[in-house]
């Protein structure tokens, strides 16, 4: 795409999440948090950040993720009986900004690559391009 080119996404996608947890669930991955999310997400069950990162937090490289369930994948904070985020309100920034994270815009088969696994991505709210470009911008996942 030429510089002054818009994106294919010009015209908005839509997204409207159903809360299924797949996003939270399935295959190991990362991630990504921050010293903020960490000390947010502590303070929000009650611990320090020190033992929320050494309970919670793997190093990777030079940065962190948040660990996930040995047994499937799923994220440490999915509940799987309400399947519902423990941490929602301070998720970290990763979370907030699926579906539009860069990975999933970059062409056409991407985004739909992304709607065959998402049930609410391509469906609900039109979010206009300077709401996805901003999202994009706030993570490289």
């Amino acid at each position: 795409m030429a510089k002054n080119e818009p994106p294919w996404y010009q015209d908005g996608l839509r997204f409207k999440c159903t809360g299924c947890g797949d996003c939270c669930t399935g295959s190991p991955g990362y991630v990504w948090v921050n010293q903020a999310e960490i000390d947010a997400m502590a303070a929000l069950l009650g611990v320090s950040p020190e033992d929320f990162e050494a309970q919670y937090v793997r190093p990777i490289g030079i940065r962190r993720s948040l660990i996930e369930d040995a047994s499937n994948g799923d994220c440490v904070f999915f509940d799987n009986q309400t399947r519902k985020c423990q941490v929602y309100e301070h998720r970290p920034r990763q979370c907030r900004t699926w579906p539009f994270w860069k990975s999933n815009l970059r062409t056409p088969q991407a985004w739909e690559e992304t709607c065959e696994v998402c049930p609410g991505s391509g469906k609900g709210k039109l979010y206009q391009l300077e709401t996805i470009e901003q999202q994009a911008s706030v993570i490289s996942v």
